[in-house]
């Protein structure tokens, strides 16, 4: 897959869904019915954003609440094309055996965090839905990062990421407890920082100047950019954006969030206006991205 260079390019998203036993079924549904909903033209329903693929460790996967959902690939084919997907999304429920085991999808979210380390001229994607985020603090992935989790499980995801920071000797993680979602490494056309509204806490509160840009155009242009690219190698993980969400119906608004800031704020409202849901806005952490 060539990466994506083009600011006119409208090639859909590469997205992996990693389904581990007993995902909650929401926390999966909610994300999909969002990111497939999305379209670079609302007058051509062809125009798909993004194109998602589902990994699990056997062809069908049981989630929580006994529904079962077909793979499209297994993790072994899932870690062979990982450099293909921009985006991976971590699904929570089932929790406890996963942790136990440190099984998938921990390897596979450490193989797409080197990847981006490895490759940090393309901006990829790790989101986390729910209680997804305690994967990745065990992982260390959210060593020196902002995150947050399900109300019942921050003292856990605490926990998690307080062992993984002594065991790494790593810098310790700002557990957020009001958010809907957590973005580090948002994306932003880099301006003034007194007008600038991406460099902030609390998200989208109040209107955008008329000079910010956002949405496919930057995100795939500003990957040409040499400045862009020296920037982000220089950044923890490879300028890896990790996104973690509270509880399940979060993962909506995490979604929406995505949608907007990879292919624009229009199509994130008009796929919220079509769900007849109203997108209840984040936690963007301060700090630039490229």
């Amino acid at each position: 897959m060539a990466n994506k260079t083009s600011a006119v390019s409208d090639d859909p998203i590469k997205v992996l869904f990693a389904l581990h036993p007993k995902f909650n079924l929401m926390d999966f549904a909610g994300p999909l019915e969002v990111l497939t909903s999305a379209l670079h033209d609302f007058n051509d329903p062809t125009s798909n954003a993004f194109d998602v693929t589902i990994a699990a460790a056997e062809p069908k996967v049981l989630s929580d609440q006994g529904v079962i959902v077909g793979s499209q690939i297994l993790w072994k084919e899932a870690h062979e094309c990982l450099s293909d997907f921009d985006v991976v999304v971590v699904v929570g429920g089932g929790t406890d055996p996963v942790l136990k085991e440190k099984a998938e999808p921990h390897n596979l979210i450490n193989a797409f965090s080197e990847i981006q380390k490895g490759d940090p001229s393309r901006e990829r994607t790790l989101l986390s839905i729910c209680t997804g985020s305690l994967f990745l603090a065990q992982q260390g992935i959210l060593a020196g990062l902002s995150a947050t989790t399900h109300p019942d499980y921050i003292t856990k995801l605490e926990i998690l990421c307080s062992q993984a920071a002594t065991r790494d000797l790593s810098e310790r993680t700002d557990v957020v407890e009001d958010a809907r979602y957590v973005v580090n490494n948002l994306r932003f056309d880099i301006g003034d920082e007194d007008e600038n509204p991406y460099i902030r806490r609390k998200s989208d509160a109040g209107r955008r100047p008329s000079n910010a840009r956002k949405g496919s155009m930057s995100w795939k242009g500003s990957n040409t950019r040499r400045e862009s690219i020296v920037r982000r190698a220089a950044m923890r993980l490879g300028g890896l954006r990790v996104i973690t969400s509270g509880g399940v119906a979060a993962g909506l608004d995490a979604a929406l969030y995505l949608v907007s800031v990879m292919v624009s704020e229009d199509t994130a409202n008009e796929v919220a206006r079509v769900m007849q849901l109203t997108w209840t806005k984040g936690v963007v952490v301060d700090g630039l991205d490229v």
